[in-house]
């Protein structure tokens, strides 16, 4: 049985340690390595994203893709391929339906996407008879380990979702919260942002979230305490919380911010990482397996927690 153990470690403002990270890395250690299906890792940055993550004894990676091609960069990159798997496939289309095929047989648990566009690997697993689909809408969850906050921050959807629905909405925020739980929240506090704490009819991001509570309130959406509107300020400072006079079990105190659209939730989540000092992890959910989205630029620690993600929430579904 899977053992979870809360990601709780409070760091002081403008530190360099991510320790969050650190722990999702180092709590994988006590799984086998779990197999993954990687897609055209025919860069230098995605092939040794893949080998680092064999390396440190995390995922038994199938590499699919063009072999040659791939051989000739771990070459000119010094990259040890010893003991991987192989399937040689040229084209990235068909290598992305080939490991979700992988996935579908129950010989990969995970999917990683390598260096081919986002778009071909998404169209393979959103196949209706051959693909990845789920009962819920795919939605992508980054983990942030940001300095100034004492606790992991989840994002969503920052990457698939263009402009969702309420509908939509219930499904993003089902899917973070199963992932918080996978991580060892056992009872999210989830932020629903918008630009201000009332609802406002000309702000449909407003009306969308008091719809949410109450539908968390109903038990349409369970297993975290909802809460919203709540601008980015309330939702993650006390003070801030308390200036406004908010009464709110999740003002001040977040876990899951539930953005508006991708937009605003990619660029709050870059201005986290690129101002704010945060790092980043993420993968996809609401297909049968998780999927690992990494982007090119991801440092190495990122590209390694988005696998340990991936591999908790992989063990904690089947547990």
């Amino acid at each position: 049985m899977l053992e979870i153990v809360p990601l709780h470690t409070p760091v002081s403002a403008g530190a360099e340690n991510h320790a969050v990270l650190e722990q999702l890395i180092e709590r994988c250690r006590a799984f086998a390595p779990l197999p993954v299906a990687v897609c055209q890792p025919c860069s230098e940055v995605a092939l040794a994203g893949m080998v680092e993550a064999k390396q440190a004894g995390m995922i038994a990676p199938i590499c699919v893709g063009d072999k040659k091609r791939i051989e000739e960069i771990a070459l000119h990159a010094h990259i040890d391929l010893s003991g991987i798997r192989f399937v040689d496939v040229a084209d990235d289309a068909a290598a992305a339906q080939h490991c979700v095929a992988l996935c579908r047989n129950g010989e990969a648990k995970a999917l990683m996407k390598g260096s081919l566009h986002t778009d071909v690997l998404m169209h393979a697993v959103m196949q209706r008879d051959t693909g990845l689909r789920g009962t819920r809408r795919l939605s992508h969850v980054f983990v942030l380990d940001a300095p100034a906050y004492p606790k992991p921050l989840f994002i969503t959807d920052a990457a698939i979702t263009i402009q969702p629905t309420l509908d939509d909405k219930v499904d993003i925020v089902q899917n973070a919260i199963d992932l918080a739980h996978a991580l060892g929240v056992s009872e999210p506090k989830v932020a629903v942002l918008s630009a201000v704490e009332t609802v406002n009819s000309k702000i449909i991001s407003t009306i969308d979230a008091a719809a949410l509570c109450k539908m968390s309130e109903r038990g349409q959406i369970t297993g975290a305490v909802l809460d919203g509107p709540l601008a980015f300020d309330t939702a993650i400072s006390a003070e801030a919380a308390a200036i406004k006079n908010l009464n709110s079990r999740v003002a001040g105190a977040a876990d899951i911010l539930l953005v508006p659209d991708l937009e605003s939730g990619n660029m709050l989540a870059k201005q986290l990482e690129y101002l704010g000092g945060a790092k980043a992890a993420g993968i996809v959910l609401g297909a049968s397996v998780p999927i690992i989205l990494t982007s090119r630029a991801d440092s190495a620690k990122s590209r390694l927690a988005s696998c340990a993600v991936a591999i908790m929430f992989a063990h904690a579904r089947d547990n």
